[in-house]
């Protein structure tokens, strides 16, 4: 077990200095991680910009935060709908239109097992489509402020990536043959992962160094995702899973991300999450990232494939 470069107790948000003039934009901040990461933002003063699906919850999470942290705090959101590429493209430019820097853009929305093969508007498997095409184009077309801002790209991924086949299924990105929820969840992670460390092979070869793409996932953390998405007999067991060690809070699921997008000097090349039994929880650092998860190959034909179908191309 290599040791924590954090110490003892990992990484923990006492690191985090003062955020006055910093800008952060993070996706699926209504509950669970992302919620817990923003107030911790904005309670080290920075202007935190919420992209979020569902209007109506936005207010009431703005007002959440305000109530915990006081009126005078620099909170607003964009209406986003991950799922939809149009709703991506209309949030991104306005986000360029709001904040003049980006110092990190924290990826932290998803969906997860879907029970049934569900296509998005763009005709994409609705788990793909969300997770990994969604913020394909989102962090493509926030990239030339991310990079003015010499910023960060922050994906969240899970410890899925690691359950379901371990290869992109190129001959059947929809699923069609053999659509399972928990598989095609795990892919859509690895698929995210891919990208990052792609990201960083792109930006190198371009000569940016400017740019950092990390990746990082929540370990096991009581929070909707599962609720949202999954069957019922999936979120009964999470229910049970809730009330046992086996799973940690909301806030510790948000360090991960957090350290990500503000840890000076982090090596871009590991992969950060909880330490402990199974990365499930523990103190945050870098762990071990399976070998598949870094196939350079596979990354790059999945990286032309996404600028392919999503049509967006990056600038870099």
């Amino acid at each position: 077990m290599k040791t924590n470069q954090f110490g003892k107790k990992g990484w923990t948000p006492d690191r985090i200095g003062d955020l006055n003039g910093k800008t952060y934009v993070i996706t699926g901040t209504t509950s669970g991680t992302g919620f817990e990461a923003a107030k911790i933002l904005l309670s080290k003063g920075a202007e935190v910009v919420m992209l979020n699906r569902n209007p109506k919850k936005s207010e009431d999470t703005i007002v959440a935060l305000k109530q915990e942290l006081g009126n005078t705090i620099d909170v607003s959101n964009i209406q986003m709908d991950l799922a939809e590429q149009a709703s991506v493209k209309k949030a991104a430019s306005a986000v360029l239109n709001t904040v003049s820097q980006i110092d990190a853009l924290i990826c932290n929305a998803a969906i997860a097992q879907v029970p049934k093969q569900t296509l998005t508007v763009d005709g994409w498997e609705s788990q793909m489509g969300t997770n990994h095409y969604g913020n394909f184009t989102l962090q493509a077309l926030l990239y030339p402020l991310i990079e003015k801002s010499e910023g960060r790209i922050v994906t969240v991924g899970s410890m899925g990536y690691n359950l379901g086949i371990k290869t992109i299924q190129f001959n059947d990105m929809n699923w069609d043959k053999n659509y399972s929820p928990n598989g095609v969840y795990s892919q859509s992670k690895l698929a995210q992962i891919m990208c990052v460390y792609e990201l960083q092979d792109q930006l190198k070869e371009a000569g940016n160094t400017n740019v950092k793409a990390y990746a990082c996932h929540p370990g096991a953390s009581s929070t909707s995702l599962i609720k949202t998405s999954g069957s019922l007999m999936t979120r009964f067991i999470w229910q049970i899973m809730k009330l046992t060690p086996m799973v940690q809070s909301a806030e510790k699921g948000a360090y991960p991300q957090l350290m990500c997008a503000t840890e000076p000097n982090l090596d871009q090349s590991g992969f950060y999450g909880p330490t402990g039994k199974n990365n499930w929880t523990g103190p945050v650092g870098a762990h071990k990232l399976e070998q598949h998860a870094k196939d350079k190959a596979v990354a790059k034909r999945l990286w032309e494939l996404s600028e392919k179908e999503t049509g967006v191309v990056w600038n870099m």
